[in-house]
């Protein structure tokens, strides 16, 4: 009898784990093969080469690139690097980066940034926050872009223990930001448990210095979060889950989902179209291809634009798409007076004259 029970249970475990495994295989579209969708006046920009992570580009066409992240599972070209922000600036005819040096009082060895965003004051003076990971933690980092240097000034390292496995932030005012949690368990094998289990354990939490707390939770793996140019939205992406979760935002910072966009690609990154109002969406068209990296076979990249996104039916387009033979494992996508940029976790980047 003791026997049987055994046998039912160890029979009834593996038919729980390959239905999870062929969940997750559906989940990360393991089989799709992306439909090449490419503008024409595009090139890679030099200077790129570690990766483009995350792009937050100023209102004057100054655009700032988080590069070299170093993320458990993830393609890596230069694991002994460490990280650095490049500027680019989007008013010039042919744009080239510049890698923005650092002051001396930060760390820059253990440097390893991810998603960022910036802040400008009644001064104008302009900060720019960056989720670092240091040693595989989480830290949100401060600092004061100092435009004539051509450098970034540290002011601030802030840590809490609601920061755990941090991917992006939205900066709302001094010292004021959300932030998402992408994964629950720090341990990478306990991330794998947590994704094809299922868990929904990841959140965005508000940080100012009165206050931490968590203001929406249930997402597979919280991921790009961005705001709307009104103030009054937050456009969370859940990668896994392939959506963009539209949250409305109170007095009290709380945030209540408005509605979900369904896109059956993985959200990375948002960006807002300045000009239009639209959600620019960095996408991994197959995330397998990603995580199992072969050169033969690399993975593609996917930009999709979604206009009336307040509305019932809004509408999806594609911007880029590639099959990784130009640009692999694309991040991000921002855009200036009919410039884009396409940014990736590990590749290169790409700049067009759309």
């Amino acid at each position: 009898m003791g026997k049987l029970v055994a046998l039912t249970l160890l029979g009834a475990g593996l038919a729980l784990i390959g239905e999870r495994l062929m969940t997750l295989r559906e989940r990360t579209n393991a089989y799709r093969e992306v439909e090449p969708v490419e503008p024409q006046n595009c090139h890679l920009i030099e200077g790129l080469e570690n990766g483009s992570e995350d792009i937050d580009i100023l209102p004057r066409g100054l655009a700032f690139i988080s590069s070299g992240l170093k993320y458990p599972g993830m393609p890596n070209f230069a694991p002994d690097e460490p990280g650095q922000i490049f500027l680019l600036d989007l008013n010039e005819q042919n744009p080239r980066v510049q890698a923005l040096n650092i002051s001396d009082r930060f760390d820059k060895a253990s440097f390893n940034p991810h998603g960022i965003s910036t802040f400008i004051d009644k001064d104008q003076i302009v900060y720019l926050y960056v989720v670092n990971h240091p040693h595989m933690e989480s830290t949100v980092e401060i600092f004061k872009f100092e435009e004539q240097q051509r450098s970034l000034v540290h002011l601030k390292t802030i840590k809490h223990e609601l920061l755990k496995s941090v991917n992006d932030i939205v900066v709302l005012g001094a010292e004021q930001f959300y932030a998402t949690r992408d994964h629950y368990f720090t341990n990478f094998f306990l991330v794998l448990l947590e994704v094809v289990m299922d868990l929904r354990w990841t959140y965005i939490l508000f940080y100012s210095p009165r206050e931490v707390k968590v203001v929406a939770k249930g997402f597979i793996s919280a991921n790009g979060i961005t705001i709307s140019p009104d103030k009054k939205y937050i456009y969370v992406a859940d990668v896994l889950d392939k959506n963009i979760h539209v949250m409305k935002t109170h007095d009290n910072w709380d945030l209540t989902q408005f509605k979900v966009i369904q896109l059956g690609t993985l959200v990375d990154n948002l960006t807002v179209d300045p000009d239009t109002g639209d959600i620019l969406a960095g996408c991994h068209p197959n995330a397998i291809k990603l995580l199992m990296y072969n050169t033969e076979d690399p993975p593609g990249s996917e930009v999709l634009r979604i206009q009336n996104a307040l509305s019932e039916k809004p509408r999806i387009s594609t911007e880029y798409a590639n099959n990784g033979s130009v640009l692999q494992g694309s991040s991000v996508a921002s855009v200036y007076q009919g410039k884009l940029l396409i940014g990736t976790v590990f590749h290169k980047a790409l700049y067009c004259v759309l």
